[in-house]
């Protein structure tokens, strides 16, 4: 017994053989166990052990047997290499494989390289409308999708950038803006399709970056999306923007249709200063620059002449429906904005000519309209042109984030020119200009929900039969948008 127990003891602990092949069957076999791959280190170190134990030269075992720890190195070299092969396989795995991204600004997937990217993003508006006086009769309190807009954007390759939002909302679906982009730098970019001509300040701002529920009289002017080429882009590190085109033309504060029905072009072009841009300066956030337009139409109805708006949405002039747009149309809008902190205020002027013809009467009528808008961030966040980013305590039950609250203001004017009454337009129906202001409060639960409350009021000059008044229009909107 004694015997057999000091041969199991020689066997287990005093033959080198059966000790080192045991030694390397764990080693082997213990990362399929432990789910853990030995690093070169730890081969290296392996291997000095048993060479600092057996030495570098053949060795003979208890029993007899030749030990050659060059063979055993020349294996766990051949091992080495294994995990080699398979860590540099792995990095070019991780190289190829898309990068997938989820958070509050959408959905993107991207190529590893960064060339290609799909992002998917959207916008969902739904309000509520309650006048309290002066509506005109087809006008009702109701609650309405103002916007469905799924939006896909991105890139194909390093020079071409897309973008392509259709509108679900209403009474059927329609294209808001559908373009592609050649980027060969920040300083000159082409952009084709449909997109918002580069004239009014507020027209150019996002619909869910607005302060207000409604657009401020004077985008009533703007125009709006329109279809054409157009050269845009930065300079001097993003404190110069810049946009040309060439268009179809459109009619004020509309979008255009899908063709060119007059054959005529439009001209339009925008510069924009941002001089302290980027700088830790009381003025860093102020903008100022000017829009505006030329070009020649020729046609009667709604795809030529204009019919304007309250910020209420109801519609408060337009030209009678013998007269036609018969020659040059021109625009022009100084604009500008400045945001401190929680402090923003968002201004500017557009002024609209065009030439008319009703019978064998000729003129050319002009138009103008202003605003400016103020906000103040409650809650402390800053305010900007594409309004408040995220909130600093995002809306939590129970927990104490309320989100963050702005306060709105707003005035603005618009005024038709004199000598459009009565022979261009009815001064029973059409009012001669309006005055309108909104107050509301935003309240942005997170980055992705805000609320929106606006009371909103215009004034009206004539609009009504026997020369008088039309009544003052007096509402209540509201908006749920979700954002993402």
């Amino acid at each position: 017994m004694q015997q057999r127990q000091a041969g199991d003891r020689r066997g287990a602990g005093g033959r080198p053989g059966f000790w080192l092949t045991g030694a390397l069957a764990c080693s082997l076999a213990a990362p399929a166990l432990a789910q853990h791959k030995p690093t070169v280190e730890e081969l290296q170190k392996r291997l000095e052990a048993l060479e600092q134990r057996y030495g570098a030269a053949e060795q003979t075992t208890a029993d007899g047997q030749v030990l050659d720890v060059a063979a055993l190195d020349q294996r766990l070299r051949v091992l080495e290499r294994n995990l080699e092969l398979q860590e540099e396989a792995r990095v070019a795995r991780e190289k190829e494989a898309a990068v997938v991204a989820v958070n509050d600004r959408g959905a993107s997937f991207k190529s590893a390289n960064g060339d290609y990217e799909v992002k998917i993003r959207g916008l969902i508006q739904g309000d509520g409308r309650f006048f309290t006086g002066g509506e005109p009769a087809g006008t009702y309190d109701t609650f309405l999708l103002r916007t469905a807009r799924p939006t896909i954007e991105g890139t194909l390759g390093k020079w071409i950038g897309y973008r392509f939002t259709p509108e679900f909302a209403g009474d059927s679906a329609s294209i808001v803006d559908v373009y592609a982009d050649l980027k060969f730098s920040p300083a000159a970019t082409v952009r084709v399709g449909k997109f918002t001509s580069p004239v009014g300040l507020e027209r150019l701002e996002s619909s869910s970056a607005l302060s207000a529920i409604e657009r401020a009289l004077p985008s009533e002017l703007a125009p709006n999306r329109d279809i054409g080429v157009q050269l845009q882009g930065e300079v001097a590190k993003g404190k110069l923007s810049y946009g040309i085109g060439v268009f179809n033309g459109t009619v004020d504060g509309r979008d255009a249709i899908t063709s060119n029905p007059d054959n005529e072009f439009e001209y339009a072009g925008r510069l924009f200063f941002e001089p302290f841009k980027n700088d830790a300066s009381f003025w860093s956030g102020l903008g100022f620059g000017i829009g505006g337009s030329v070009g020649d139409t020729e046609g009667t109805g709604n795809n030529f002449l204009p019919r304007y708006r309250t910020p209420g949405q109801v519609q408060f002039f337009n030209y009678h429906a013998a007269v036609a747009a018969d020659g040059r149309r021109t625009r022009w809008s100084p604009q500008g904005y400045f945001y401190r902190n929680a402090f923003g205020l968002l201004a500017e002027y557009i002024e609209t000519t065009q030439e008319l013809r009703v019978g064998a009467t000729r003129a050319e009528l002009e138009n103008n309209a202003w605003q400016a808008t103020v906000s103040w961030v409650l809650t402390g966040e800053d305010a900007s042109y594409r309004g408040v980013a995220k909130p600093s305590s995002p809306f939590s039950p129970g927990k104490g984030g309320w989100g963050a609250w702005e306060l709105v203001g707003r005035y603005g004017e618009l005024d038709v020119d004199e000598g459009a009454f009565p022979l261009f337009a009815d001064p029973a129906v059409a009012a001669r200009s309006a005055q309108s202001w909104t107050v509301g409060v935003n309240w942005y639960l997170t980055s992705n929900l805000k609320l929106i409350a606006n009371y909103l009021q215009t004034r009206f000059d004539g609009g009504a039969a026997a020369g008088a008044d039309r009544e003052d229009e007096k509402a209540v909107f509201t908006r749920l948008q979700v954002a993402f």
